[in-house]
């Protein structure tokens, strides 16, 4: 990596990991298959935010709106979830903090209690904050962080004039990581689909028709490049 990128790395990446269905289309395979290319470059992804110096990367892994999607689809991305979890103490020579975001309730027990396993054994692990958004959408987020603070209130702890944009943001899923720098989105779509709505009110994007099985080491430094070649004025002069 060239000089210059690590003079201005993103603090915090958000990750929509688009277009797996496509690339299994694309080779005649089931569209699971391509969720588990997918996770492989996760991790491949994973490793290589950690070693640019980025400090916390979100994925979009799967959305509110994702169970819409055929069951047999849903069961086999559910399936790698679990699977890769037994996995993940992969990660533990890599230092890296492993975290879910979204409403777990709709989630197995099982898978539940996997993700809770994993959160205790990466708690002190401080080289990268990675947070997976797992039946997350930005819009139920800022409801849940609402209805949080809406319980104090009922509670007596606070007013409703101490309601303020700090409040909301530390009932937010993401409440211990700063707002996002940049957004990578791969697939040719040019939309957020409700990921980290909130957090990236400031952010800059990245879009790419590369698909994310298909989405390599370099792919990441270009986009950290043309992140790190612009301006941000966060609405000054």
């Amino acid at each position: 990596m060239s000089e210059n990128i690590a003079l201005n790395v993103p603090v915090h990446v958000g990750i929509i990991m688009d277009g797996n269905g496509r690339w299994a289309k694309k080779r005649l395979m089931p569209r699971k298959m391509g969720h588990r290319e997918g996770a492989k470059t996760f991790r491949t992804i994973t490793r290589a935010c950690k070693n640019m110096g980025i400090k916390y990367v979100t994925y979009y892994a799967f959305s509110t709106e994702n169970w819409a999607r055929p069951q047999d689809e849903v069961d086999a991305i559910m399936d790698l979830f679990e699977k890769y979890l037994d996995d993940v103490k992969s990660f533990a020579d890599e230092n890296i903090r492993i975290r879910f975001i979204g409403d777990r309730s709709k989630l197995t027990p099982s898978l539940q209690q996997k993700m809770a396993d994993v959160e205790k054994f990466c708690e002190k692990f401080d080289s990268l904050d990675c947070f997976l958004a797992i039946n997350y959408g930005g819009r139920d987020e800022i409801k849940h962080s609402v209805q949080e603070i809406a319980k104090k209130v009922q509670r007596g702890e606070i007013s409703p004039e101490d309601i303020d944009e700090k409040l909301i943001t530390e009932n937010l899923y993401t409440a211990e990581a700063p707002p996002v720098d940049l957004i990578i989105r791969p697939s040719g779509e040019l939309r957020l689909s409700n990921f980290l709505i909130w957090q990236a009110a400031y952010a800059e994007y990245y879009f790419t028709d590369i698909l994310w099985p298909d989405f390599k080491p370099e792919d990441l430094e270009k986009a950290v490049k043309s992140f790190s070649d612009r301006n941000r004025r966060f609405g000054g002069v």
